[in-house]
């Protein structure tokens, strides 16, 4: 029992979970679910290292990679999917990878896990360089392919994250930054899909959001930089000019409109008549960060 991870021993709390009656099983497991932000916020400020860490390196053009396998890899490949339209960044400045490919989004990939070799095929595929930022992402912090992939970016002298649930992770020792969110035991026993992938889901938000603020991609608490690919964010994109600029959302909807519902550029001509080029120009000079340019006015 002493070798074992705490992801992998037995919930006493949960023992008899299929005896009871369905209430009773629920609230067995939203009791585990409600331990999980209480030790996110135990981890902040290793969080905090790996925000800070995360945008310097954007800062200089390097982008942030999720690696995983199994479900820590479907989260990292997640929370880097939604990064595009909430935030309208590049393709590839925030990428997932996960072990087996996109195959093993939908199913287990056999040997994937475990496999060396796969871990520096794909990491050659993706020209990796040491202006990026690696995030490995493994619950008992074991997986032999996440533990390959952060090995070969520490010699590349790339800056490494982790996250897990093992204090005793092996990752830890490739890791720049070490996140150990300590969940115990699951309801199910290793089933980490649950507590462990809860706490790996929070704190990629964490990573990614915050990242997100820091670089200009928000004014206040608004998505200013939201890419409007459907009705709903159009809409949201309208609600957003109308707010900053103070304006009728008729005004911020016209403008929208034609500019093709570009937030910041629409703002910008709103509240100080610049046209598209001058507005994009001058974003440009501040790096896209609007604050700075209302700070300038």
């Amino acid at each position: 029992m002493k070798d074992k991870t705490a992801t992998e021993l037995i919930n006493r709390d949960t023992l008899n979970i299929d005896l009871v009656g369905t209430e009773d099983m629920l609230i067995m497991l939203n009791n585990e679910d409600m331990k999980v932000a209480e030790a996110v916020r135990k981890c902040i400020p290793e969080i905090t290292k790996a925000v800070d860490m995360i945008v310097r390196n954007f800062m200089h053009a390097g982008r942030l990679f999720y690696v995983g396998a199994g479900t820590s890899g479907r989260l990292g490949v997640l929370d880097a999917s939604e990064c595009p339209p909430t935030f309208s960044t590049p393709p590839d400045m925030i990428q997932g990878i996960i072990a087996g490919g996109d195959r093993a989004l939908k199913e287990a990939i056999e040997g994937a896990e475990d496999s060396d070799k796969m871990a520096l095929e794909d990491f050659e595929d993706y020209d990796i360089c040491n202006n990026d930022t690696i995030v490995g992402i493994s619950a008992s912090g074991n997986a032999k392919y996440v533990c390959k992939f952060l090995e070969i970016a520490k010699i590349k002298k790339c800056k490494t994250i982790a996250i897990t649930s093992n204090p005793a992770a092996k990752i830890k020792e490739f890791s720049d930054c070490f996140i150990c969110v300590e969940t115990g035991a699951e309801a199910i026993s290793g089933s980490t899909r649950m507590k462990a992938g809860t706490a790996q889901k929070m704190v990629l938000n964490m990573l990614s959001t915050a990242s997100m603020i820091k670089i200009g991609k928000t004014y206040h608490n608004l998505m200013i930089d939201l890419n409007p690919t459907n009705d709903k964010l159009k809409r949201r994109a309208v609600t957003i000019v109308a707010e900053i600029c103070g304006c009728k959302e008729r005004t911020a909807q016209n403008v929208l409109d034609l500019n093709g519902y570009k937030i910041k550029h629409a703002i910008l001509f709103i509240l100080y008549g610049l046209s598209f080029e001058e507005a994009d120009k001058l974003l440009k000079e501040h790096n896209g960060v609007l604050r700075r340019i209302f700070e300038g006015q």
